[in-house]
C-alpha cells in the first residue's frame, strides 16, 4: 500500500509549480509537505507530492451542428453513495488538491477541480490576481452554482481561493508598474513563493498539484514578431508543474498560435520527461502532461480563432464531436490515481484523436475519396 501511494504521485506538465527549495515527502502517505518554499514554479513541481489521483474540468459550449452528448464526470468517491460502486472507482477522500489557474467556471482548471472534488478531494485554487475579485464575487453570489453540481447532486466546495501570479517567483521579481497597478491593489502574497508559504501555513501539506496556467501576452503575434519579453513571459508561466496541460502546437505548426506559446509547450513536455526521471528516482513521484484539444474557454478566446480550431477538429479528428472539459478532467483524475501507478513521463492526448492525423481530411484534395464521417 505504501509503495502504491508513493508511485501514485502525479506531476503533469502544464507549466508553473509552487516551488520549494526543500521538500519533505512521506512516501507511505503520498503527502507533499510544502516545507521550505523555493523560488521557482518548476521546483514546485518536483516538490509536489501528488497523491493517488489527479484533476479535470468543465465549461459551456456554443451550439454547433454536431450533436454533442455531455460527458458526465465519473470520478466519484466511494463515500458519495452508500450503494456499492461498480468498476474501478477513484477515491480521493482525505486528499487535498491545489489547482493553479482557475478564474471562471468554463475552463480546464475548473473541470479538473470538479473531477477531483467528485472523487472526494478537498479543493484549493490559485486565481490570477486581476481576475480574483470577479471570481470570488461570482462564487459568493451563486453564479457558478449550476456548474458546481457534482454527480451525487452536491455542490463542489472550494476551501480557499489564493491570489496568484505565476510569472513572479518572489516579491523581488515584481516590477514597479505591476506593484502599483490598480488591478493588483488589495491583494498580497501572490507570488509563487508566497502562495506556497501561505498554503503551508494554512494547511501544512497538499497531496495533488495541478498546473492549469498559461500566459502568452503576445500569443496573437507570429514567433518572428514576438518580443524577447513576450517570449520569456510565455516560457515563464507556461512551464513546469505537477499536473499540467499542453497542446499539439508543441510538435506541429499551428499558424496563429504565437507569442512563444508553442515553444513553451514544447519545453513543458521536455520538462515532463526529465522531471519524471528525476522526481521518480528521488521521490517516487510521477510526472505527466495532458495534451488537450481546443476548448471554447475564456482564455482560449485570446487566440482569436478558437471557433475555427474547434470546427477544424470536429471535421478532421477520428471522433467527430466537440471536446468537453470534463473529459480532460476525468483523464487528470485517472492519472492522479493509483490506477495510473505505472504511467510517468507521458504526454496523454485528450483531443478526440486529432493528434493521430497527418492531413486534414476536409481538404478538397480528398473530395473524391469515400472518407466516412458526418457531413457539416
Amino acid at each position: 500500500m505504501t509503495a502504491t501511494a508513493a508511485s501514485g504521485l502525479q506531476l503533469a506538465s502544464a507549466r508553473p509549480c509552487i516551488a520549494s527549495s526543500r521538500r519533505v515527502f512521506k512516501a507511505g502517505a503520498a503527502n507533499l509537505d510544502v516545507n521550505s518554499i523555493a523560488v521557482s514554479w518548476t521546483k514546485l513541481a518536483s516538490a509536489c507530492h501528488l497523491s493517488q489521483s489527479l484533476e479535470p474540468f468543465r465549461r459551456s459550449f456554443a451550439s454547433s451542428s454536431v450533436k454533442f452528448n455531455k460527458v458526465v464526470i465519473k470520478a466519484m468517491s466511494e463515500s458519495s453513495e452508500n450503494k456499492p460502486v461498480s468498476g474501478l472507482p477513484i477515491d480521493l477522500k482525505g486528499k487535498r488538491a491545489f489547482i493553479a489557474g482557475v478564474a471562471d467556471d468554463n475552463g480546464y482548471g475548473w473541470a479538473i477541480a470538479k473531477s477531483l472534488a467528485a472523487a472526494g478531494a478537498e479543493i484549493l485554487v490559485g486565481t490570477w490576481v486581476p481576475a480574483l475579485n470577479i471570481f470570488e464575487t461570482s462564487l459568493r453570489r451563486g453564479k457558478f452554482d449550476e456548474s458546481r453540481v457534482l454527480p451525487d447532486g452536491s455542490l463542489m466546495e472550494i476551501t480557499k481561493v489564493y491570489p496568484l501570479d505565476a510569472v513572479f517567483d518572489n516579491p523581488d521579481d515584481v516590477p514597479e508598474d505591476i506593484k502599483t497597478n490598480k488591478r493588483y491593489a488589495g491583494s498580497a502574497n501572490w507570488t509563487v513563493k508566497e502562495v506556497a508559504e501561505s498554503v503551508k501555513q494554512d494547511f501544512g501539506s497538499i497531496d495533488i498539484l495541478v498546473h492549469s496556467l498559461a500566459n502568452g501576452p503576445e500569443v496573437s503575434k507570429p514567433l518572428l514578431e514576438t518580443s524577447r519579453n513576450g517570449y520569456l513571459a510565455a516560457l515563464s508561466a507556461s512551464r513546469g508543474s505537477s499536473i499540467s496541460l499542453t497542446y499539439i502546437a508543441s510538435e506541429r505548426v499551428i499558424p496563429g498560435y504565437g507569442g512563444g506559446m508553442s515553444s513553451a509547450k514544447a519545453a513543458l513536455e521536455s520538462d515532463t520527461r526529465v522531471l519524471a526521471f528525476e522526481a521518480g528516482r528521488k521521490h517516487k513521484i510521477r510526472v505527466n502532461t495532458i495534451s488537450a484539444g481546443p476548448l471554447r474557454s475564456r482564455a482560449a478566446k485570446a487566440i482569436g480563432f478558437i471557433d475555427t480550431m474547434i470546427e477544424y477538429s470536429i471535421a478532421n479528428a477520428p471522433l467527430q464531436k466537440e471536446l468537453s472539459a470534463d473529459e480532460v478532467g476525468n483523464a487528470a483524475a485517472f492519472l492522479a490515481s493509483p490506477l495510473a501507478s505505472a504511467i510517468t513521463g507521458a504526454v496523454i492526448y485528450v483531443d478526440n484523436g486529432l493528434n493521430a492525423m497527418g492531413v486534414g481530411v476536409d481538404s478538397p484534395i480528398f473530395k473524391d475519396l469515400n472518407i466516412p464521417g458526418e457531413k457539416h
